[in-house]
């Protein structure tokens, strides 16, 4: 009877000892997906100040009816996932399309050790397989906007 008890302690401390080892990671994970989420949030609520903020400062002036700016969150996929902010610039037409923008990083050796960074607007918040990106042509990036965390 006590080897039973015995074998059932260990049992439950190993298997609580798992658990517990677990909850630091999913924890990271959560905060970092909360935090990622806040920042989609607030780049949605804030858009048009910080557009307007970005606008003041590269001296960008728009007439919002050929030629606009919008800031839009920008979803960084590869190496972890991050979010942003952008501002986006071209056709109003165009420009509205605009839900985000896609980072997608690469690396070659060409000569040297080679990175690229690509900055693509998409009309959707969806960066799951690169190759279904759903690409607005005719906008560009015009700023990265950073957030201090």
């Amino acid at each position: 009877m006590t080897r039973t008890k015995t074998a059932l302690v260990a049992t439950a401390a190993a298997f609580g000892g798992m658990l517990i080892g677990q909850t630091a990671p999913v924890q990271a994970q959560l905060g970092d997906l909360f935090k990622g989420g806040a920042i989609v949030l607030l780049v949605d609520k804030f858009s048009g100040q910080i557009d307007r903020f970005v606008n003041t400062v590269t001296g960008n002036k728009t007439n919002n009816t050929t030629e606009s700016t919008r800031v839009v969150p920008i979803l960084s996929a590869g190496r972890g996932t991050f979010a942003g902010a952008v501002q986006v610039s071209g056709p109003k037409n165009l420009v509205d399309q605009v839900k985000a923008v896609a980072q997608l990083e690469g690396q070659a050796r060409i000569g040297g050790d080679v990175r690229v960074r690509a900055l693509i607007p998409i009309s959707t918040r969806g960066v799951s397989d690169v190759s279904k990106l759903s690409r607005v042509k005719g906008v560009g990036v015009s700023a990265l906007v950073d957030v201090k965390l």
